[in-house]
């Protein structure tokens, strides 16, 4: 599990990271909003957990501009602004849980599985992009309703560029994901795979768009016939 820590306390952050570090958390800590986006635009994470008052922004604008890109990516919220109307405009601005600070770690633990639980509820239902249905609890993938022949690292790899879409996924994000989800393997293996995917994907109106040497990231691309979606490769 990926999860986000936008926490400007280093105490608080440094307490959480090692907390977390012999686990089945995998936490990247972000001291800024700044931050926080900037790591979001490279990888794609479970659970963010916010902290409200950052050195460059408050936490709640932030909050609505995150929900407008992605309105499912988890989010809990966890600060010392205890009033109600605070809660309350938090879980109304898109927050899926609110932790008032001080807090134990115990309990953080605890509300970060029942999120995780939600989770895989909804993984169960279909990700949709374009005319492509993911459907992680069946392992396979449906255009226009037809199932399609894909290998399990293709099917890994296509559900990893689907939970980020529409935003870009760095290459060692994707190694790293794919060797969480078992699957080793190395750049030029990558590489190779995001090839063969793509070419499973012509004529499905979803390719793949390459930043050489950044990652990749699905696109909508329905080309003229005889010609190549524009940015793909």
């Amino acid at each position: 599990m990926r999860l986000l820590l936008i926490e400007d306390d280093i105490h608080i952050a440094r307490e959480l990271l090692l907390r977390w570090r012999d686990g089945e958390r995998l936490a990247q800590h972000a001291a800024t909003l700044a931050q926080a986006d900037e790591a979001l635009a490279q990888a794609a994470f479970d659970i963010v957990l916010l902290d409200l008052g950052l050195p460059d922004g408050d936490g709640m604008d932030w909050l609505a501009a995150y929900r407008q890109r992605d309105p499912q990516g988890a989010v809990l919220v966890m600060t010392a602004r205890d009033r109600v109307a605070d809660r309350v405009k938090g879980l109304r601005l898109g927050a899926d849980d609110y932790l008032v600070k001080p807090f134990a770690p115990e309990e953080l633990d605890a509300r970060i599985d029942v999120l995780v639980r939600r989770a895989n509820l909804s993984r169960s239902r279909a990700i949709r992009f374009g005319r492509l249905d993911l459907i992680q609890e069946a392992s396979e993938v449906l255009l226009d309703g037809k199932r399609m022949d894909l290998s399990p690292r293709e099917f890994e790899l296509l559900f990893i560029l689907m939970r980020a879409a529409p935003r870009l996924v760095t290459k060692r994000a994707l190694v790293d994901a794919l060797s969480e989800r078992n699957l080793e393997l190395n750049d030029a293996a990558a590489e190779l795979y995001v090839s063969r995917l793509r070419k499973k994907l012509d004529g499905s109106g979803t390719g793949i768009r390459t930043l050489r040497g950044v990652g990749y990231q699905l696109a909508i691309s329905v080309p003229l016939p005889g010609t190549q979606a524009e940015g793909t490769e």
